[in-house]
């Protein structure tokens, strides 16, 4: 009795100790979630006082679209780059100085002299586009280190939440502040919800970076069961075939999956240069570049749906455009917001996140609702329009940063800085081509060419998951119809799936 009640109690100990390492690490996340929401206010505050002050300040709308256009390019490169500094620097220390970076440029432009103005200005492009950068890339890469594999959905969820509801109040509250108190209070404000999230990083303990802790790459090599590691190669493996990782995963097909990435992650661990390693983080699991491909292309089409909300809110309403702008963005925080209610119960009660599916699936029901938003309906139906593209859009956002999230850990920053340089790149392109295209074409037509573009590579991506679906189940039932018959329980092919099903 004694030997089969010490292995009971040893037993509720360690559950009862992981219960709370679990209550722990998800407190600390919501306290980062605050921070990073705080300066999301700030971020969303400064996109529109500082299009405004850099208006008025040389009065030319060029200036302005050149002012957006550098913000854009300092993205793009500090995607390329951020995956080597999370091999070398801390999650921690990066997100720490990048917000560090933007107070101490916000506070450049307020101190900066009437001759120095434009310098300045350029400066706070630079940093607030590369710094944001930055910190999303290394702290949704870190995610499954900071509170566990099996939490990352909820974790993107709250994050994702906590930046809706910033930008909802960065928006609205960006006239009233710059009318009340001015530019200097307005980019003073900006500057101390950065200082108030660097703060927050810097009191909490933040794993993840330095090539995500030398033991990850073992670990997922060997068994692929460290919940640190980023669910391991067979994670990579299984979620890119449309499984996700919440999905059970595909253990027959987790195991080559799995070879291959834990040769990426040595390849990574070995010193490469970032670029091969950036696309060898997409070729890590079959799946994973056509996925960051249709990020590139949605965000092309995010950008005509910006760039033409304010030339339809003027045709519905010229005295007082911003009106409807402003309900638009409101109601579609809204219907995201509720969307991450919606996903956090789903993977609280089951355990599972969206998948590749629900990535795919949200791409076109969001594409379609933007488009739809641009019909003429009646402005009760646009608003339920745009609650349904709200909660489409934080549906393809957690599908789409948990995906990411199940590649192995050496890998996964460069993946997501890749993935931050397509988005850049995408919007950046799109809001050249569409500004132009919306001096000849209506907003509908514009919208719907941008967005069509993007359901159509979504429909290629579900054939593509679809298909490797298909493939997966065809040879899991082959392989046990094999065991079945020969009774081979030594077959390489067998040992491969149970290590890689963790």
């Amino acid at each position: 009795m004694g030997s089969a009640d010490g292995p009971k109690a040893d037993e509720t100990d360690g559950d009862a100790r992981k219960a709370r390492d679990t209550a722990v690490s998800e407190r600390r996340f919501r306290f980062l979630v605050a921070g990073y929401a705080v300066s999301s206010y700030g971020t969303f505050l400064n996109m529109v006082a500082l299009n405004l002050f850099v208006y008025e300040t040389t009065g030319r709308a060029l200036a302005m679209g050149l002012f957006m256009a550098v913000r854009l390019a300092s993205g793009f490169v500090a995607g390329l780059v951020v995956g080597g500094l999370l091999a070398r620097f801390s999650a921690k220390s990066i997100m720490l100085w990048a917000n560090v970076a933007q107070g101490a440029v916000m506070l450049v432009l307020v101190l900066a002299p009437d001759g120095m103005l434009t310098g300045a200005l350029m400066a706070v492009s630079v940093v607030i586009g590369a710094c944001g950068t930055l910190f999303m890339v290394a702290l949704r890469s870190s995610i499954p280190e900071m509170v566990g594999e099996d939490r990352r959905a909820w974790a993107n969820s709250l994050s994702i939440t906590g930046r809706s509801l910033a930008m909802v109040a960065g928006f609205a509250s960006a006239g009233v502040v710059v009318s009340l108190v001015g530019y200097t209070a307005a980019f003073l404000v900006d500057m101390a919800t950065f200082v108030a999230c660097a703060v927050t990083v810097a009191l909490l303990p933040i794993a993840g970076g330095k090539g995500a802790g030398g033991s990850a790459p073992e670990s997922s090599e060997g068994s692929g069961g460290s919940a640190s590691s980023g669910g391991s190669a067979s994670s990579g493996g299984s979620a890119s075939s449309g499984g996700s990782a919440s999905s059970g995963g595909s253990a027959s097909s987790g195991g080559s999956d799995g070879s291959v990435a834990g040769k990426d992650a040595s390849a990574a661990k070995s010193g490469r240069r970032w670029r091969p390693v950036a696309f060898l983080a997409l070729a890590a699991a079959p799946g994973m570049g056509l996925m960051v491909a249709l990020r590139g292309v949605d965000a092309f089409g995010s950008s005509s749906h910006n760039a033409a909300l304010p030339i339809y809110s003027t045709s519905l309403d010229a005295s007082n455009p911003a009106v409807f702008v402003s309900a638009f963005w409101c109601v579609w925080a809204l219907g995201n917001i509720g969307a991450q209610q919606v996903i956090q119960r789903y993977a609280q009660r089951t355990g599972r996140s969206v998948g590749a599916l629900g990535f795919g699936y949200g791409t076109v029901v969001m594409s379609a609702a933007f488009i739809a938003a641009f019909a003429g309906f009646p402005l009760a139906v646009t608003a339920v329009i745009a609650l349904i593209a709200g909660a489409a859009d934080g549906l393809t956002e957690v599908a789409y940063t948990s995906h990411l999230q199940t590649l192995p850990a050496t890998l996964r920053g460069h993946a997501f800085g890749l993935s931050a340089t397509f988005e850049n790149l995408g919007f950046g392109v799109g809001m050249i081509l569409v500004a132009a295209a919306l001096d000849r074409f209506s907003p509908l037509a514009v919208v719907g060419w941008s967005h069509g573009a993007a359901i159509v590579v979504a429909v290629v991506f579900l054939l593509r998951v679809a298909g490797m679906r298909r493939a997966g189940r065809v040879g899991r039932a082959g392989l046990r119809k094999e065991e079945a018959v020969e009774g081979r329980p030594d077959r390489g092919d067998r040992d491969g799936a149970e290590v890689s099903g963790g």
